[in-house]
């Protein structure tokens, strides 16, 4: 005889999990117990919304899901975070939360919240279990429909009478290995025919196109395109080919739309339309085509022109098969890149204090070897990292360019140390943010991970005052009081270290990392950049443009 909450941890575990995080509850026990006598590792955290964020981004470096817990009701409404974060950038994860005993109801309606039609918006699949002898096959449908294009979130809500119910054991689902079809060749020759007759093409590089594995870098050196890629794109192809010509941190504008705007056809490799667009598409403007795994929604700013849908790896290795050798212009646009290079690296050394952020992304990529991961937080830091880190390898620098909610670098880089404990992981996240999660620093500590967490202070939510003063309103509700993070870090079992000069930077954070374990870095941040560059600057080459296109026209 077997309990339901046995037969789910079985089930977990065929389908390849070695470990869950989350929070446990009164209705959780039995599961719990379930856990503790099984070969999967539990972590708690200290918030329900660090272990949602840890299994989205479990799904986001792997490709398999990552599990979750949390119990009834406050439980599981932590996790609608944490849904949504996986649900917008498309990565597999999967949910567990407990629920009060539907066969009796000896609580009322303490704690009884509605989980499953509060989260059926936010995910794939939200089923409550009803019968222990169904969970074998609940559960491989969850894993098979978390990673079904779109991959996204799912979540099983197991009753605590379920939990607790023993039954005959019952067979589990074997699991099974699933190849995308390749794209067919009707849609490889359209698309073939478009590049050919380009004169000024370019490849975008999108978030779908980071999934393990890619084999995208084959295809972008066989036709000698040009790329940029979005947010979420970055590292797919190394940034430091000659062929990288920027990353869309905004929508338009900035020096890299020099060479999007002058693009006659833009191929997109693995764009998903919810992270914030890399460029509005315009009827009049470039055709683009659209190479993912799946369809493009239509959008008010993306609606393709041709579209190549399958495995990207070797539906790209067809195309540049049509390609390859036959493109006299595919270079056409390089000649941007010099100047668009010179730009985002523009006073990247300069010796100001507090730290600017371009300076403070210079140091950063200066410590950071090849292969670390930087997992950042969201504030207007994210832009500048975006715009002027430079990567080497696929998810090399974890951003959220989806629902950009504040509080997930901590969770997002400690999903990392645990899965790469070889590498050097730095968290980057502000003052306003990292207040959101802290208390997670502990459960890096408890976990034994190596994780320099790196927290910029300007006293206030940065972002929203930019944008404030970018829109001429006045900087307020924005500021906020602040804390010695150093004495947090200690407090919460962590090592922490204040920068005072420019001169200790560099040698603070690698004195982290050589000492290892979790060690927290404070250092002040001069945000004045944003409004200098991001806004009078680009506005200024708006209208230098404007002007242009004036005369042009006469």
């Amino acid at each position: 005889m077997v309990t339901g909450a046995d037969l789910l941890v079985a089930a977990i575990e065929n389908e390849g999990g070695t470990w869950i995080s989350g929070i446990g509850g009164e209705e959780t026990l039995d599961l719990l117990d379930s856990v503790r006598r099984s070969k999967i590792k539990f972590d708690a955290t200290r918030h329900e919304h660090g272990a949602g964020i840890m299994a989205a981004n479990h799904g986001r470096l792997t490709g398999r899901p990552g599990v979750c817990l949390a119990t009834v009701g406050p439980g599981a409404l932590n996790l609608q975070n944490a849904a949504n974060y996986a649900r917008l950038i498309k990565v597999p994860m999967v949910m567990i939360v407990g629920q009060k005993k539907i066969k009796s109801d000896p609580q009322a309606g303490f704690q009884k919240v509605d989980v499953i039609n509060a989260m059926k918006s936010y995910t794939k699949m939200a089923e409550q279990i009803v019968s222990p002898a169904s969970i074998p096959t609940m559960v491989r449908k969850a894993f098979q429909i978390a990673m079904q294009e779109p991959p996204g979130p799912v979540i099983l809500e197991l009753p605590m009478d379920i939990a607790e119910e023993k039954i005959q054991s019952v067979p589990l689902i074997p699991v099974h290995p699933i190849e995308f079809p390749v794209a067919s060749g009707v849609a490889l020759d359209r698309a073939a025919k478009m590049i050919l007759a380009a004169e000024r093409p370019l490849i975008m590089l999108g978030a779908a196109a980071s999934r393990p594995p890619s084999g995208i870098t084959n295809f972008v050196q066989r036709t000698g395109i040009p790329f940029f890629t979005t947010q979420m794109g970055k590292g797919v192809v190394s940034e430091y080919s000659n062929q990288y010509i920027g990353t869309a941190a905004l929508s338009q504008d900035d020096y890299v739309h020099d060479a999007i705007d002058k693009a006659d056809l833009i191929i997109t490799i693995g764009h998903i339309t919810t992270e914030k667009p890399p460029f509005i598409m315009r009827a009049e403007g470039a055709k683009v085509i659209h190479i993912s795994y799946s369809p493009a929604p239509v959008e008010e700013v993306y609606f393709p022109n041709a579209e190549v849908v399958g495995d990207l790896g070797p539906s790209l290795d067809l195309l540049a098969d049509r390609l390859e050798g036959r493109l006299p212009n595919a270079g056409a646009l390089l000649t941007l890149r010099e100047g668009i290079m010179s730009a985002i690296s523009d006073r990247a050394d300069e010796e100001r204090w507090p730290v600017t952020p371009q300076r403070l992304v210079h140091a950063v990529r200066e410590v950071m070897p090849e292969n670390g991961i930087v997992a950042l937080d969201n504030g207007a830091f994210k832009i500048w990292f975006a715009r002027n880190y430079r990567t080497y390898a696929p998810n090399t620098l974890l951003l959220d360019n989806g629902l950009a909610t504040m509080g997930a670098g901590l969770a997002t880089g400690m999903m990392a140390a645990k899965l790469h404990p070889e590498r050097r992981v730095m968290v980057v996240g502000g003052d306003g943010g990292f207040m959101m999660d802290n208390a997670d620093l502990e459960t890096a500590v408890r976990l034994k991970l190596n994780l320099l967490v790196l927290i910029l202070k300007d006293g206030g939510y940065g972002m929203i005052s930019w944008k404030q003063a970018a829109d001429q309103y006045p900087d307020y509700g924005q500021k906020f009081g602040n804390i010695d993070f150093v004495k947090l870090a200690e407090a919460l079992g962590a090592k922490g270290t204040r920068v005072e000069a420019l001169d200790d930077l560099v040698p603070a954070m690698e004195a982290a990392f050589e000492g290892g374990g979790v060690h927290l870095i404070e250092i002040p941040i001069d945000y004045s950049e944003n409004l200098r560059v991001l806004t009078d600057e680009l506005r200024l080459r708006k209208a230098a443009r404007a002007v242009a296109t004036r005369y042009k026209s006469i």
